[in-house]
């Protein structure tokens, strides 16, 4: 029984128990401390021989920066040589309208314009078809004058010339649409000759490729005849009954451009740091001019004392004169050499000061706006303005003994105001509905989402929502169906930004100074080629769909080409006030400059895509996708390598696109460089660099447009 009883632990026992387990709990203690340490002592080493290796980096590429800087200066030599022979072509081309006498006016000298203006204004009578002849120059000088003013350095643009050319815009505008009138007029006057023979009212449509117009004269005010439909399409308008018995016509003037939204303010550069810089460098140029130009000067007379005084020895003057003019032509060479360089200089410091202005962002957001007010920096009018008017019905041409006899109002064509400003006489509330209109899109245009449409307050100023109430719109028919309570301009508007931020992008080259820009949205991919100084729209595709544009196939130079793609809906350009309407990857303006142009050299040997983390780099870096590129050949798993570039140091990164964190860590066995040629130039080809030093310089200035006018990097 007292066996199986438990044995009694003694407290000596249960001392030493305690003990063995304390002493343990030190022992595995002390193994954990010297573990820790053994752990701490070899990452602090591992710390410390990465942070050498860092410095030694560092120092290497500060011991090579200058030397890597002077041979990117020497490439981007391009851009300035560019500009020189944007602005030697732009001289051959006014040497080409002035000898050509062709008579159209040069838009750039003022006086010219003037005479033009002033003698199409003394010109009277002209049919609407004369009317729509003469607007194809007039167009064409407003389009001209715009990209004076867009495709001038903003250096080079002064307040004056500014005023000068928007006022010659304000002015061709007015005149043309006035000119618009008189001859829609004119072609009233002859209504009741021109009538249809089932309904007796008049119906025309005249179309051209800038302006379509749709005239309806109510000859037979049938009350019943509430409906109108203008042959062959589906535009047109359902009136009431006060309009269906009234003498008036409607029209429909579609122009295929907008005269009525205000003109774009022009973007001028804040100059402090540029044109110090620029004034310097001028001064720099005169004065070496004139240092040489006296050197030469001293040289030529103290070369001429020595010649007065050996005259007898005919020989050595001969070799002494010889002598002086090699060293006067060598001087002269010289100093003309140095003047180029200066010249050149002067010329680097403006391109970049307009690259520097396309990427900055403005500090102010646009003037408040009230409700119903359309604000044109968040929005955009498409397809053009449609000018709705009601008017009153001038005199018919009557035949008297074989002669026309028409009465000419004095006040010329007056508007029939709709609703009148006195309704007392009329009994019901009703009498003046709104009035529905169906109008048709332009062909040439892409609405990503239903169009919004809109109307002008000639008051205010601007375009305004209200005054228009149920709207439809039909896709496939491309009519857009509504109500508006008083005719006047309208137009349909969408989001300026709807293609913004983009979901991903890609450079790459297709032949020899050629490339391929590819920019991906949430509702289209966009293909543009870029060649020389040409841009073209390669495809569009629409929900894996591909759309026909009639603008792919044309090669433009870049801003005329840009200009095209927002008017035609495909806007991938965003403006200065872009900031405030899409959330943006914010990059330091400086730093996406210098990608920009240094991604434009390397085009045509590399290709470069959209990486996701530049979105996880701060805005002092950019991060993108880059590799060697010489075939057309498509490869399934391209072998990209990831840089990160901050404007004055390049690094190859040890990640890859499908890691699972964001590190700036170096890829092993690379080095840093002060610029992005010399870190692709580690990597790659002979062949591949020897493709990039030999890059046509429009060529490499096109590319360099388009990034900077896309901002990929930034608008990602």
């Amino acid at each position: 029984m007292s066996g199986s009883k438990k044995k009694k632990v003694t407290k000596a026992e249960r001392l030493k128990l305690l003990q063995e387990e304390e002493e343990r709990r030190l022992k595995e203690e002390e193994e954990a401390r010297l573990k820790y340490e053994k752990e701490e002592m070899k990452r602090l080493e591992i710390q410390r021989i990465e942070k050498e290796k860092w410095h030694q980096l560092e120092a290497k590429d500060l011991e090579r920066r200058n030397e890597e800087l002077e041979e990117l200066y020497l490439l981007e030599r391009c851009f300035p040589e560019a500009e020189k022979l944007k602005h030697e072509t732009k001289l051959l081309s006014q040497w080409k309208h002035y000898i050509q006498c062709d008579g159209s006016p040069d838009p750039s000298v003022a006086q010219e314009m003037n005479t033009f203006i002033s003698l199409w204004k003394e010109k009277t009578n002209e049919t609407f078809e004369e009317v729509i002849e003469k607007s194809k120059v007039v167009l064409n000088l407003i389009e001209k004058l715009k990209f004076i003013l867009l495709e001038t350095p903003p250096c080079d643009l002064q307040d004056k010339n500014i005023i000068q050319y928007q006022e010659s815009i304000l002015q061709l505008q007015d005149l043309l649409h006035l000119k618009f009138g008189v001859a829609t007029e004119i072609l009233l006057r002859q209504a009741s000759t021109l009538a249809d023979l089932d309904s007796g009212n008049m119906e025309k449509v005249i179309k051209d490729e800038n302006v379509t117009l749709y005239v309806w004269a109510n000859l037979k005010k049938n009350p019943r005849h509430r409906s109108v439909r203008f042959s062959e399409t589906q535009i047109g308008f359902e009136i009431p009954r006060i309009l269906a018995t009234s003498d008036i016509a409607i029209r429909l003037l579609h122009t295929h451009y907008d005269h009525v939204s205000a003109l774009h303010p022009v973007s001028t550069p804040s100059k402090e740091h540029t044109s110090a810089v620029t004034e310097l460098v001028k001064d720099d140029v005169k004065n070496v001019e004139k240092a040489i130009s006296k050197e030469v000067e001293e040289e030529s007379k103290q070369q001429e004392r020595g010649s007065h005084l050996i005259q007898e020895e005919e020989i050595k003057v001969e070799e002494e004169q010889g002598d002086i003019e090699v060293k006067m032509s060598s001087a002269e060479e010289e100093s003309e050499a140095i003047k180029c360089e200066r010249e050149m200089k002067v010329l680097s410091e403006t391109v970049s000061a307009a690259q520097l202005l396309l990427v900055e962002n403005s500090s102010e957001k646009p003037d408040f706006f009230e409700d119903n007010v359309v604000d044109l920096c968040q929005f955009t009018t498409l397809g053009g303005v449609y000018h709705l008017d009601i008017l009153e019905l001038p005199p018919q041409c009557k035949p008297v003994k074989g002669w026309m006899i028409v009465e000419i109002l004095k006040e010329g064509l007056q508007k029939y105001t709709y609703p009148p400003e006195t309704t007392e006489e009329f009994e019901t509330e009703n009498a003046f509905p709104p009035i529905e209109v169906t109008l048709e899109v332009h062909e040439n245009v892409i609405f990503f989402e239903d169009p919004v449409v809109v109307r002008w307050d000639a008051e205010g100023k601007h375009w305004r929502t209200d005054g228009i109430s149920n709207v439809s719109y039909k896709p496939k028919e491309r009519l857009v169906t509504f109500s508006l309570d008083t005719f006047g301009p309208v137009t349909l508007i969408q989001d300026a930004h709807i293609n913004m931020p983009y979901q991903s992008w890609e450079l790459r080259p297709l032949d020899v100074n050629k490339v391929l820009l590819t920019v991906t949205t949430v509702f289209t991919e966009i293909q543009i080629q870029i060649k020389e100084n040409l841009c073209m729209l390669s495809s569009i595709k629409l929900k894996d769909k591909k759309h026909i544009s009639i603008l792919e196939g044309t090669w433009m130079t870049p801003i005329p080409f840009i200009i095209a793609l927002k008017e035609a809906g495909l806007n991938i350009f965003p403006t200065r006030h872009s900031h405030f309407y899409v959330i943006i990857n914010n990059k330091v303006p400086l730093v996406e400059v210098k990608a920009y142009r240094q991604m434009a050299l390397l085009s045509s040997a590399f290709a470069f895509g959209w990486s996701k983390w530049n979105l996880l780099c701060n805005s002092t870096k950019v991060v993108f996708k880059v590799r060697e590129h010489l075939t057309e050949e498509c490869t399934e798993n391209p072998n990209w390598a990831l840089l990160m570039f901050s404007g004055d140091r390049a690094q190859r990164l040890k990640i890859k696109e499908e890691s699972e964190a964001f590190s700036e860590a170096l890829k092993e066995e690379t080095e840093f460089h002060s610029t992005l040629y010399h870190m692709v130039k580690d990597f790659s080809s002979e062949e591949a660099m020897e493709k990039v030093r030999s890059s046509n310089c429009q060529f490499v200035n096109s590319v360099c447009h388009m990034l900077l006018s896309t901002r990929l990097l930034s608008y990602s």
